[in-house]
């Protein structure tokens, strides 16, 4: 298989798909074949909404290798509306005064560029909730 049709695959990236017991009714992310809290085998899918709060941030200003073009960028700890804490870059966040608790949705951005292969590596970032505009009368 082709690596970009491999990653275009993956819901994890794409959909923000973890997985859920149906013993203890946690939920993971990413998706785990065992509950580690009651050992419970043959977790069900499950897709999260996608909405979020953000618990911690950090400025990257020296990235990793693949992440130079973005930097500076930010990434944060943002806990799942159900409950996972989760790590994950933050979009659109230029200019935005970042605060513990703030409402954050889940969309698909460009996370780097893999030169090595000669394709985009896109998956899941976190950006402040966008705020709903009333049409004028």
């Amino acid at each position: 298989m082709e690596l970009p049709r491999y990653h275009r695959l993956r819901r994890p990236y794409y959909r923000l798909e973890g997985s859920a017991c149906g013993a203890c009714a946690r939920r993971f992310f990413p998706p785990r074949p065992v509950c580690p809290s009651c050992r419970t085998a043959g977790l069900e899918p499950f897709t999260f909404s996608g909405r979020a709060s953000l618990y911690s941030w950090s400025r990257v200003l020296q990235p990793a290798r693949g992440f130079a073009p973005m930097a500076p960028y930010f990434v944060g700890m943002v806990r799942l509306e159900e409950g996972p804490l989760i790590s994950a870059q933050l979009a659109d966040v230029d200019g935005v005064d970042l605060a513990f608790g703030m409402a954050l949705e889940m969309v698909t951005r460009k996370i780097r560029d893999a030169e090595e292969h000669g394709y985009i590596v896109y998956g899941y970032k976190f950006r402040p909730v966008l705020r709903e505009t009333r049409p004028r009368t």
